[in-house]
This record gives C-alpha cells, sequence and structure tokens, in this order.
C-alpha cells in the first residue's frame, strides 16, 4: 500500500478538511481528493464522508491501521539510519540546505517544511547560494543539499530535475523589448542585450545557461553574484538578467520588466546532493523533495 495515500487519508481524517489537509501536507487539494479517490478505488469502499468530512466506518478501521502502519514506516528509517551510520562528522549537525536564488520556487520552503515535520530532531540550516557555488557549496561540504540550475557538471555531485520552465529575460522598462513582455522574444531579439557578467570561476555550465548557450553574448561591464545584484543592474538600465518563468514571481522588482524567450530550450531546477554522502538524512530530504516534485512541479512549470 503507498504511505502518501494513507498520509493524505489520515490528514484528512484528523483535519476535517480536504483544503486544511493539502496545505499541512504542502499539495494542492486536487491532490490529496486522487490520494483518498485512489485509496477508496484500491479498497474497494468509500473511506470518507465528503459534507461533512468524516471517516464512514471503514475509513475508521484504516485510520487506526494508517497510524500504524505510518509509525512503523517512521521506525523502519530511524532503524536502517543506526545499522548504517552516518560518517561522525555529519552526525548530530543540521542539515545544511543551500539555496540558490530562489531556488525550485514554491517547492523549496515545501521541501524544508515537510523535512522539519518528518524529522522534527534535525535542525535545519538555509544557506543562500551566489552564482559561483553551484558546485563548490556540495564539493567543499558547506552544504548538505542544494537547490540550484543547471544540473553541476561533476561527477562528485548527483542531481534530479525537481522543475522545467520557460527561460525569460529580465530588462529595464526603458528598453524596446519591454513592449514584448507579453507577446515574447526570441533569441535573435536578445543578442544585443548587455546580459551581466559573473566572475571567472563561476562554473562553465552555469554560464551557458545564463547566457542562454552562446558565450558570444554582448557583456555588460556590471559583474553580478546574485538575483538581486542581476535585478539592481537591471533597473538602474546597466544590464539584462535571465532565469526561469517562476523567477518573475519571486523578484517582481519596480522597473524591471520580464519577456519570455519564445524559441530558448526549456530549462529545470534540480536538488543536488554528494554523491557518495551516506548520511541518512541526505536521503531523506531528497526522497521528500522528489515526492513533493511529482506533486507541485508540475504546476510550478505551467
Amino acid at each position: 500500500m503507498d504511505l502518501r495515500l494513507l498520509s493524505s487519508f489520515l490528514a484528512v481524517v484528523e483535519e476535517g478538511h480536504f483544503g486544511r489537509a493539502a496545505a499541512r501536507l504542502f499539495l494542492s487539494p486536487p491532490a490529496v481528493t486522487q490520494h483518498v479517490r485512489r485509496l477508496e478505488t484500491d479498497l474497494g469502499t468509500r473511506l470518507l464522508h465528503r459534507t461533512p468530512v468524516s471517516p464512514t466506518p471503514a475509513g475508521e478501521r484504516l485510520a487506526r491501521h494508517a497510524r500504524t502502519l505510518l509509525a512503523a514506516a517512521d521506525a523502519a528509517l530511524d532503524d536502517v539510519a543506526e545499522a548504517d551510520p552516518a560518517p561522525a562528522s555529519a552526525a548530530g549537525r543540521p542539515l545544511r540546505v543551500g539555496i540558490m536564488g530562489h531556488g525550485s520556487a514554491e517547492l523549496t520552503p515545501a521541501s524544508v517544511n515537510a523535512f522539519r515535520r518528518a524529522r522534527p530532531h534535525v535542525a535545519v540550516e538555509l544557506r543562500q547560494l551566489d552564482f559561483t557555488e553551484h558546485v563548490s557549496a556540495l564539493v567543499e561540504d558547506r552544504v548538505d543539499v542544494a537547490f540550484v540550475r543547471p544540473s553541476p557538471d561533476d561527477d562528485r555531485i548527483t542531481s534530479d530535475v525537481l522543475t522545467t520552465e520557460q527561460r525569460i529575460v529580465v530588462v529595464p522598462e526603458s528598453s524596446a523589448l519591454a513592449d514584448a513582455r507579453g507577446t515574447g522574444a526570441r533569441l535573435a531579439d536578445i543578442a544585443d542585450l548587455p546580459f551581466f557578467r559573473v566572475p571567472g570561476r563561476t562554473p562553465r555550465s552555469f554560464t551557458e545557461y545564463l547566457y542562454f548557450g552562446s558565450t558570444a553574448r554582448r557583456r555588460s561591464t556590471d559583474f553580478a553574484l546574485t538575483p538581486q545584484e542581476v535585478l539592481t543592474g537591471v533597473v538602474t538600465g546597466r544590464a539584462a538578467g535571465s532565469g526561469l518563468k517562476s523567477f518573475a514571481r519571486y523578484y517582481a522588482w519596480p522597473g524591471a520588466v520580464f519577456v519570455p524567450v519564445l524559441d530558448a530550450p526549456r530549462d529545470s531546477s534540480y536538488l543536488a546532493v554528494r554523491t557518495a554522502d551516506r548520511n541518512p538524512e541526505v536521503q531523506i530530504f531528497r526522497a521528500l523533495t522528489l515526492a513533493l516534485a511529482k506533486e507541485l512541479g508540475p504546476r510550478i512549470s505551467e
């Protein structure tokens, strides 16, 4: 039996409301509804009365078993962790979560909060990463997991796709390209934009992502290491930036205009971890994030 379905069902029983259960689980209400329906189909019986929301006799019995099964699953995770403990250097320390820019949009806080609920005894530290760190922060053991883009090109790092989105450019309102905010532009239209520069130590995969794969694009005299520095350059008319579509929801600065690039390949955000890391908390965080990505990722990618 799928434990995710049981978790959604039990949340609805305990909250007495599909919407509150969805908020508690950081899922959409339709996803929770679908989980309950799948359980009812699998078991061949109705588990919940809908108006008002309350368990049927069969649902009451399942709720008792669900609590036992979910508790057993948590105990199994703890037991496995004890049998194959993390290296001494990782034992007892916080889980350090690196976030580049806005990470994977709404999925980032949902993953962090889901981990905190699942592992309340493990402290979590959030660390902001700049454009040069999407490989080095993990390799140098400054973070344990990282929300980055694009995928790090390094055998020491394993990454999973979380969201896949349309690409955008960011220009000042005074730019002629600003009029294309509603209709979109093409790669040929952005060839002469003065894109900001990044330091020489920035991984090549990241610079190719920033400049849409063309190192020949015109560069501003301004350097930037963070989205805030990019936007400062944009609104003062000194540089242009690029990103994923969700960037616009998180960095809606006055004076900055976000223009879709219609013929640029869609790109992704990733969760990256050290390939050889045996820390069970890292594996739990990764599993929770991938499960949430299946639920939230398609909505973010629209």
